[in-house]
């Protein structure tokens, strides 16, 4: 990984390639970042940046960050994420980062943490099919979690086993997804198809692992 920022989910819209394809995208606020820490090979084993997103008023940080940030010349920070990438010597303590890090056809993955949808059953968290037609005797258990495993042997319900639960609210990683468009001056991004999470949400960006 080379090149890596944050920013906030804004919504989706389309647009008109030369050709007058419609593509979906989605508007992603990216930066300004500002490197708030170095971390180098020599030192800690391995070479990452941390990157602080978001000003965050003085009386909101506490004496121990507001010395992390004093040291790198940053303003406070409310949102710090670190990025380990393969070389960090283009970078500097207190440098400021946007949206023009990446560049138009650039092939990124988007993290962030999708929406949550409170309790689910089995049918939407793990799509599992209704039991029977739904009449003939089927009763209320239509979309029941059914048998949990035989009693005797192993005696117990197996960690994994599908069940009715807590539906979203985790981080999802969207893989191979292409930048079609910058806005350097208000540092906005216009990423081809959907990523994870609400509007106004974090969303970390980086190079793609899986495409050179």
């Amino acid at each position: 990984m080379k090149k890596a920022l944050i920013g906030k989910k804004l919504g989706m819209t389309q647009i008109f390639d030369e050709k007058g394809v419609l593509i979906p995208v989605t508007v992603v606020e990216a930066g300004p970042c500002q490197v708030t820490m170095l971390r180098k090979k020599e030192k800690d084993g391995y070479d990452a940046i941390q990157l602080g997103f978001s000003d965050l008023p003085d009386r909101k940080v506490t004496k121990p960050m507001a010395g992390h940030f004093k040291k790198a010349d940053a303003a406070p920070k409310k949102y710090l994420k670190e990025f380990a990438l393969d070389d960090i010597s283009s970078y500097e303590l207190g440098g400021i980062l946007k949206a023009s890090v990446f560049a138009e056809g650039d092939v990124i993955d988007v993290t962030g943490i999708s929406k949550g949808k409170g309790f689910a059953g089995v049918i939407k968290r793990w799509n599992h099919h209704r039991v029977g037609s739904g009449t003939h005797g089927t009763g209320p258990i239509r979309r029941s979690v059914g048998s949990m495993g035989s009693g005797t042997d192993p005696g117990r319900v197996m960690p994994g086993k599908h069940m009715a639960g807590h539906l979203g609210s985790e981080q999802v990683t969207i893989q191979n997804l292409v930048v079609v468009k910058i806005d350097d001056e208000k540092n906005i991004l216009a990423i081809k198809g959907a990523i994870p999470g609400p509007k106004g949400g974090l969303v970390y960006l980086k190079d793609a692992v899986k495409n050179a």
